[in-house]
C-alpha cells in the first residue's frame, strides 16, 4: 500500500522521473452518473460498467445480455460499421471488448493517453447510439448458437457446471436466471426487445465510466463533453420497473445425464468423467465475512490432478493434501467462491470416474464438514499470504485494477484499496473461519451432476451428509450386489 519508490537517478543531467501513486477519485456528476480515475504510469485503459445483467431478466425473455455483449461495438450513430470503430481505434494503437456477467456489462477500450476524446466518445456512442440493425442481430443469433453448441461440446465442463450451480442454488430468480441465451429465445429477441431493456437500465445512475493511467479532471471533462444530456437511441421514456430483487437462496439439485465419452478432441482418449459440484451459501462482497470466505476458498484450494508446482501454486491447499493426494482415482478437485452484491456461493468442483461417484461425493461432504473443525496456524497463514499475493499480483494488470475501481465503486460509490483489503485479510483469525463455515452448513446444499449419474447418491442423502459430525453418506444396505 506504500507509493512506489522513485526511479534512481542514474546518470547526471537525466530528470527524474516520478511514477504516480495510482490515486482514485470519484466524482458523482450533475446527471446522476459516476465517474472515476486512478492515475499511474502506464498507457491509458477506459471502461463503462452498466448495472445491467443476466440477474435482471426476470421481467424480459433471457439472454438479453447475452446477446448485447455479442452486439456490442458494432454500428452506432457516428460509426457506420464494427471496422469503422476498429480502424478509430487503431490510430490510437486501441482495442476494445465486452464482457457481460451476471450483474454487471463491462465495455472497455484500452488505447494512447492521446487518444482519451475520441475513446471517450466512441465509449458513449457505443452504449447510448448502438444501431441495432436487422442484419447485425441476424449475425448475433448465429454467433449465440455456435456458441451454445460448442459450450456442450467442450471437454471443460466448468462454464456449463458453473449455470448448473447458480440454477439449483438460486432456482428462477436473480443470479440463478441463465446467463446464456436458450436457444428458444434467440429468434424472439429483436431490436423492439433490446431497446425496451435498454431504457430501464442503461440510465446514468447504473453506469459508471472508469479509467485507469488518466488525469481525473481530464476524464470530467470528457464525459461531460460526450456524455451529458446525450439523448440515447432508444429515447428518454422510462421503460419498465428496474427489478430490485434480492437473491433467494434456496438449494436443490440439478441432474444432467450426458455421454462424457466422446469429449476427446485428439488422438489420446481422454477418460469418461462424471463432474459433481456441490456449494452452499456464503455472503456478499459487501459483507464482513467476505475476507474470511475468501481465505477459507484460499485454503481449500485444488485443482487438476495434473497439475505441476510448488507452494505457490497452491500444492499445500487441503483439495491437494486431503483429496488429490490420497486418492489417486480423483481426477480434479477445486474450490470456487462466486460473490455478489446480496448474495454469494461456496462450491466444490471434483470429477472423477462414474463407478466412483459414491465414494467422491463422500469425500467432498467430509471436506465440508472438516472446514468447521481445526484450523492450523500454519496453513491459515500460508492461505492468507498466498491470497495477499494474489491480490496483488492480480493488481499489476491493468484491466483486473480498473474492473476492480468499476466494480467497487458501482457498487459501493468508494473503493478500498489494496493495502485495506491486505489489512483486512490479515486480521483473519481461525475463529472467523470457524464461524462462517457453521453458519454456512446450517444452509440447504446445492448440488449440480453432469455425465454418468447411475451411482450418485440422492439430494437427501447429500444433505444428511452435510448435516452430519463426520459428512459420511448415510449406508446403503442390499440384498444383492
Amino acid at each position: 500500500g506504500q507509493p512506489r519508490p522513485q526511479l534512481l537517478l542514474l546518470q547526471p543531467g537525466i530528470p527524474q522521473l516520478r511514477l504516480g501513486e495510482g490515486r482514485i477519485r470519484e466524482e458523482p456528476p450533475r446527471n446522476r452518473g459516476r465517474y472515476s480515475a486512478a492515475n499511474g504510469a502506464f498507457p491509458q485503459l477506459l471502461m463503462v460498467l452498466v448495472n445491467s445483467g443476466s440477474r435482471h431478466e426476470a421481467k424480459y425473455l433471457s439472454g438479453i445480455s447475452h446477446f448485447l455483449e455479442k452486439l456490442a461495438f458494432s454500428s452506432t450513430a457516428q460509426f457506420g460499421s464494427k471496422d469503422e470503430i476498429l480502424l478509430t481505434l487503431e490510430k490510437h494503437g486501441g482495442i476494445c471488448d465486452c464482457q457481460a456477467s451476471r450483474d454487471t456489462i463491462m465495455y472497455a477500450v484500452s488505447a494512447d493517453a492521446r487518444g482519451l476524446d475520441t475513446v471517450v466518445n466512441l465509449l458513449a456512442d457505443v452504449t447510448l447510439q448502438p444501431r441495432l440493425s436487422d442484419e447485425e442481430i441476424e449475425m448475433t443469433r448465429m454467433a449465440i448458437r455456435f456458441e451454445l453448441e460448442d459450450l456442450n461440446m467442450r471437454p471443460d465442463p466448468e462454464p456449463l457446471l458453473t449455470e448448473m450451480i447458480h440454477a439449483a442454488a438460486f432456482r428462477d430468480n436473480t443470479v440463478g436466471l441463465n446467463r446464456f441465451c436458450p436457444v428458444e429465445n434467440t429468434d424472439k429477441i429483436d431490436r423492439a426487445v433490446l431497446h425496451s431493456y435498454l431504457s430501464s437500465y442503461y440510465t446514468p445512475d447504473r453506469m459508471v465510466l472508469a479509467g485507469v493511467g488518466i488525469e481525473h479532471e481530464q476524464l470530467v471533462e470528457c464525459a461531460r463533453k460526450h456524455l451529458l444530456g446525450v439523448e440515447p437511441v432508444w429515447g428518454s421514456g422510462q421503460g419498465r420497473a428496474v427489478d430490485r430483487s434480492v437473491a433467494q437462496y434456496t438449494g436443490g439439485i440439478i441432474k444432467v445425464e450426458k455421454d462424457m465419452s466422446d469429449v476427446s478432441l485428439g488422438p489420446t482418449p481422454i477418460p469418461e468423467l462424471t463432474h459433481i459440484m456441490i456449494g452452499l451459501e456464503s455472503c456478499s462482497f459487501l459483507e464482513d465475512d467476505f475476507i474470511p470466505f475468501a481465505v477459507l476458498n484460499m485454503m481449500m484450494g485444488g485443482g487438476g490432478s495434473f497439475s505441476a508446482g510448488g507452494p505457490g501454486k497452491g500444492m499445500f491447499t487441503r483439495l491437494y493434501l486431503n483429496v488429490l493426494n490420497r486418492h489417486h482415482w480423483m481426477y480434479n478437485a477445486t474450490s470456487y467462491h462466486h460473490s455478489y452484491e446480496d448474495t454469494g456461493l461456496l462450491c466444490i468442483h471434483a470429477s472423477a470416474d462414474p463407478k466412483q461417484v459414491r465414494e467422491m461425493v463422500e469425500i467432498i461432504t467430509r471436506e465440508f464438514i472438516l472446514m468447521a473443525g481445526a484450523v492450523g496456524e500454519v496453513e491459515l497463514e500460508r492461505a492468507k499470504t498466498q491470497l495477499k499475493s494474489m491480490l496483488m499480483m492480480n493488481l499489476e494488470s491493468r484491466p483486473v485494477i480498473f474492473e476492480d475501481v468499476g466494480r467497487q465503486v458501482l457498487a459501493t460509490n468508494t473503493r478500498k484499496l489494496p493495502h485495506e483489503l491486505c489489512d483486512l485479510i490479515s486480521q483473519v483469525k481461525p475463529s472467523d473461519i470457524k464461524r462462517v463455515v457453521t453458519k454456512m452448513l446450517h444452509k440447504k446444499p446445492a448440488v449440480a451432476a453432469l455425465g454418468d449419474l447411475t451411482d450418485l447418491p440422492t439430494y437427501e442423502h447429500i444433505q444428511a451428509a452435510l448435516s452430519s459430525k463426520d459428512g459420511r453418506l448415510p449406508r446403503l444396505y442390499r440384498l444383492f450386489r
